[in-house]
């Protein structure tokens, strides 16, 4: 077995462990700081909306030796706005230009005739109107805004409200990351980037429900044993899906790193930018809130309950009580059954680190020796 599936598999049996919930705080700063810094590169630089969001027109020219840089000057000389040129495959090169009106653009398309040395009739010129933008940009905040309600009247159904709203703050937090990237990479914006969120969300979702599932499972029942607290199972089931977690990004990141840094980077295909960064960042992002901060959250909010209030007490007093703290942490770890009768009870959170008889000792008898 490799080192990694091992790993996996003593975090999943309870025999080595990470203190996520208890250490909540420093992930809870930390997201606070990324947040922090998100919102203040998209208050200073904003986001670099595409033409189907604000209107103007593209322009496809055919096959020319005039540079990017070149087509730049030209582009923004002929309309007094800022232009985004991408060189295509076949040596032609499209050219983005925002704000700019029917009347406009045909004075544009000649100006670039001209300057490029090309027939006028051959450059494509594609429209886009500012109203039709608009509407563009509404159906996306729309859609995002009934994403967000379904996910959690989904979650507050098939779980509890507690879990809704922390599955709620991860999601938002994924947004807020991405989003604030995007302003300050100065990426372009356009509909793939949106269908790009809106697939990150639904995999950072997924991430968040297998914890919240297994989490579920584990706590049946709790209040009924004087072991464990919810923080200390809440902890156990992240552990539990750490590995699942860590192989399920890499291998989602790895195709949309291709894209992003090969496709968009060494190749110069621009146009797989707006989609592979809000992929990219989002699947990180996604993966980081569903451990470092859904769960803890939702652990936090269990904590506050009267039944898990009493439930700590009643752990805490039983710990103080002549037990080795050595011991009963070990044990916690190795997740042993709920209930006072360990020999008897059925294992809820794990099977055992070690078989009863060598917890009560090790060792010969004493007495004489024949």
């Amino acid at each position: 077995m490799s080192k990694l599936g091992n790993l996996g598999a003593r975090l999943h049996r309870g025999e080595v462990s990470y203190d996520f919930v208890g250490n909540r705080k420093i992930w809870y700063g930390l997201s606070i700081l990324i947040t922090i810094t998100a919102i203040v590169g998209l208050a200073v630089r904003g986001l670099n909306m595409g033409i189907e969001f604000q209107g103007g027109a593209v322009f496809t020219t055919p096959k020319t030796s005039v540079s990017v840089s070149q087509a730049e000057e030209y582009a923004e000389a002929a309309s007094g706005h800022d232009a985004i040129v991408q060189k295509l495959g076949n040596g032609s090169l499209r050219i983005q230009i925002a704000g700019i009106d029917t009347g406009q653009a045909d004075r544009i398309n000649q100006a670039l005739a001209d300057d490029m040395k090309v027939d006028a009739e051959k450059i494509n010129a594609e429209l886009v109107g500012p109203s039709w933008g608009e509407q563009i940009a509404n159906k996306a905040w729309q859609g995002l805004g009934i994403f967000l309600v379904l996910v959690v009247i989904y979650l507050a159904i098939a779980f509890e409200w507690r879990m809704a709203i922390a599955a709620f703050v991860a999601l938002i937090h994924d947004i807020t990351i991405t989003v604030g990237i995007y302003a300050l990479v100065g990426f372009e914006v356009t509909p793939g980037t949106v269908i790009g969120l809106l697939t990150i969300l639904g995999y950072s979702l997924y991430d968040t429900v297998v914890v919240f599932d297994s989490l579920k499972e584990q706590t049946k029942d709790i209040t009924k044993q004087t072991r464990w607290t919810y923080s200390d199972i809440a902890n156990r089931s992240i552990n539990s899906t750490l590995v699942r977690s860590i192989n399920t990004t890499v291998v989602a990141l790895l195709p949309v790193a291709g894209l992003l840094f090969i496709g968009g980077g060494v190749l110069g295909a621009g146009m797989l930018n707006d989609i592979s960064l809000s992929l990219f960042v989002g699947l990180a992002a996604g993966a980081y809130s569903s451990i470092f901060i859904a769960t803890p959250l939702v652990a936090d909010l269990k904590e506050r309950e009267p039944a898990m209030k009493a439930l700590r007490k009643r752990v805490l007093a039983k710990r103080a009580q002549g037990a080795d703290p050595a011991e009963t942490q070990a044990a916690g770890e190795a997740g042993e059954p709920f209930g006072d009768e360990p020999d008897d009870a059925h294992a809820v959170v794990g099977p055992r680190n070690q078989p009863a008889s060598r917890a009560r000792g090790r060792g010969r008898p004493s007495g004489k020796r024949r």
